[in-house]
């Protein structure tokens, strides 16, 4: 591989970021596919390729948005209906330490001030997380599930396929979002799907062209130097 082959990977790798605005611009169905098949090389324990993917647009893509957003709506109205939406594991720990909890504020408070959120906003803090479940506009979602019978390295073996997903994507001048969120609506997701009973949601991707005039897109997240996250070991 040569420089200009290596500065092309790299641009394509810190390049991505996630996008929580996009224009209505479809994307076309061969691109998708281009972009999964290089995603497919992606390692997996013994070769297993644990990982599904759904491709989600038009009416169907009209469906999922529809049902979470009105389930959404109630849960921010009844917050004890939250008992009934559920993840089927842990993302986030039950308890925040340092340095992780300041990285996660500091994230929050950076986008919510980028939009004139302020602090105790509560209806315009929901109006944005609404924004998840409506994709930010975006045209295709990726939802990408798990067969319960596997292995918790199932799920690192698929997140290493999202990656691949999110950089052959910015590769082709589209823009990404990896949402978890989408998780504690998994039995509405997977209905939607129409998916069997033996598979788990892990994540949904939100796909298509960023719009380069929203100053959402303006928000990028910092990232510790490698001396910060790295030991080097010789002797």
């Amino acid at each position: 591989m040569n420089m200009e082959q290596i500065r092309h990977v790299d641009d394509a790798i810190t390049s991505r970021h996630s996008v929580r605005a996009f224009l209505d611009t479809p994307v076309a169905t061969q691109t998708i596919k281009d972009i999964l098949t290089v995603a497919s090389r992606a390692p997996s324990g013994t070769n297993t390729q644990p990982w599904k993917v759904y491709v989600i647009t038009g009416k169907k893509r009209a469906e999922m948005i529809d049902r979470v957003c009105t389930a959404q709506i109630e849960l921010f109205q009844k917050p004890e209906l939250a008992e009934q939406y559920q993840e089927t594991f842990a993302y986030y720990p039950e308890t925040w330490i340092s340095p992780f909890i300041d990285r996660r504020r500091e994230n929050g408070w950076g986008l919510y001030g980028l939009l004139g959120i302020q602090k105790g906003e509560k209806e315009k803090m929901a109006a944005q997380q609404l924004r998840n479940y409506q994709l930010f506009d975006a045209p295709v979602a990726l939802c990408f599930t798990v067969n319960k019978a596997m292995g918790i390295g199932s799920k690192m073996d698929i997140s290493m396929m999202i990656q691949n997903v999110m950089v052959a994507a910015k590769a082709r001048g589209l823009d990404t979002c990896p949402q978890a969120a989408w998780n504690h609506f998994h039995p509405i997701v997977l209905e939607v799907l129409d998916a069997p009973e033996d598979e788990e949601l892990v994540c949904t991707v939100a796909l298509g062209y960023a719009d380069p005039d929203h100053i959402v897109n303006s928000f990028i997240t910092p990232r510790e130097p490698v001396e910060n996250f790295t030991v080097f070991l010789d002797e």
